[in-house]
């Protein structure tokens, strides 16, 4: 045990009296994290949320996890596993463990890795158990995630949502559905980008010789099963605009408290350049979202990928729900309520749910057709 670090348990031996010690001393911890692989131990420190029982590999893993459910009548709130060479026969070991272990379906299981985000998302594709890939950026924001995805997780698991007396699935799983909706993503973003390409480069044009900074605007955000990606967009701000946010948070337009959701939405942002007032008047700063459908981040139809400090807000049992549905660039929200200063937040969460229940190919196609008239906006937000 590493007395420097209190949240960090140790666990060199699963064998005889050395792991019992370990474990017995997270027996009275609220949630624990079952880390696999070589931490950073200045990282784990970094969250108290959590107790931390390290092992060095999946074997020593399976092990503690047998001894915490039988011994101490617990499991583990997250199995995080540090990404390193021989991963995928480490990965094939966990994929058949899960296979005949069902009841383990809903926890959460984080790929950590150091760098390489974007190159390791296909191992979520590719193991259905994976949950996303995290980094240190995110790790002060674990209780939040672990939160959201076991949720999505249980709620996945049955067939209704019996808490809201819901009798249709939240979601469809019919191939059908779901693979003309990708066809259709990829034929239209595809085709999108090429021919709008002259327009792309005019707009990124304008852009640069108007102020100084980045063309693109790229930030983290949370989409479906609160899975975090980089969201692109052209940069409509003045270049420190994030580092200002406290500064205007008096002027947002939706009403919260610090106990709720926090959505954050200023009419008239003092942040907002010339070109990017018209951009995000015309829609056309989101053009380049098209590249986040192509990669299969998003969907063309969707709820709205939300920034961090917003999606940490919506774990409760009644707000999880709007991450049951795919990240998109137009919606339900928008095409109802896009624009429109007397929203409040219960009335997005709701729209995002009502999406989320109701969403179905011929479903999405009738939210394209609507999304043209929702294009311009009828107020400078």
């Amino acid at each position: 045990m590493n007395t420097s670090t209190p949240n960090l348990l140790q666990v060199h031996s699963v064998r005889e009296s050395d792991n019992h010690v370990a474990l017995a001393d997270t027996a009275d911890a609220e949630s624990i994290v079952l880390f696999v692989g070589h931490p950073h131990k200045e990282m784990l420190a970094e969250n108290d949320q959590f107790r931390c029982v390290v092992t060095e590999n999946v074997e020593d893993a399976k092990k503690v996890m047998y001894q915490l459910q039988h011994v101490f009548k617990r499991m583990p709130a997250v199995i995080i596993y540090r990404f390193e060479s021989g991963y995928e026969s480490a990965l094939s070991e966990w994929e058949s463990f899960f296979s005949t272990r069902q009841f383990l379906s809903s926890i959460p299981f984080f790929i950590y890795a150091d760098k390489g985000f974007d190159e390791l998302k296909p191992l979520v594709k590719k193991y259905g158990f994976i949950d996303d890939v995290i980094t240190r950026d995110v790790w002060h924001m674990l209780g939040n995630k672990v939160a959201i995805v076991s949720k999505f997780k249980r709620m996945r698991a049955i067939p209704a949502y019996r808490k809201r007396g819901i009798t249709k699935r939240l979601y469809t799983r019919r191939f059908y559905s779901n693979f003309m909706k990708r066809s259709l993503d990829v034929m239209l973003a595809g085709t999108g980008l090429l021919l709008l390409s002259p327009l792309l480069v005019l707009i990124a044009t304008l852009i640069r010789l108007e102020s100084k900074g980045p063309i693109f605007y790229a930030a983290k955000r949370a989409g479906r099963n609160y899975r975090v990606f980089k969201f692109y967009k052209f940069r409509t701000m003045i270049p420190d605009a994030d580092k200002q946010l406290d500064k205007i948070k008096h002027l947002n337009q939706y009403e919260g408290s610090n106990a709720g959701p926090v959505f954050i939405k200023v009419s008239n942002d003092p942040r907002v350049t010339k070109l990017g007032s018209f951009l995000r008047n015309s829609s056309l700063d989101e053009l380049p979202q098209l590249l986040n459908v192509l990669k299969g981040d998003m969907s063309l139809v969707g709820n709205r990928p939300l920034p961090l400090y917003e999606a940490t807000t919506l774990t409760t049992d009644d707000w999880v729900e709007r991450f049951l549905a795919p990240a998109g660039i137009t919606g339900l929200w928008q095409v109802s309520k896009r624009g429109k200063k007397d929203m409040s937040v219960k009335e997005r969460i709701d729209l995002d749910i009502n999406y989320a229940h109701k969403r179905s190919f011929r479903y999405d196609m009738w939210l394209m057709v609507n999304t043209p008239r929702a294009l311009v906006q009828k107020d400078n937000v």
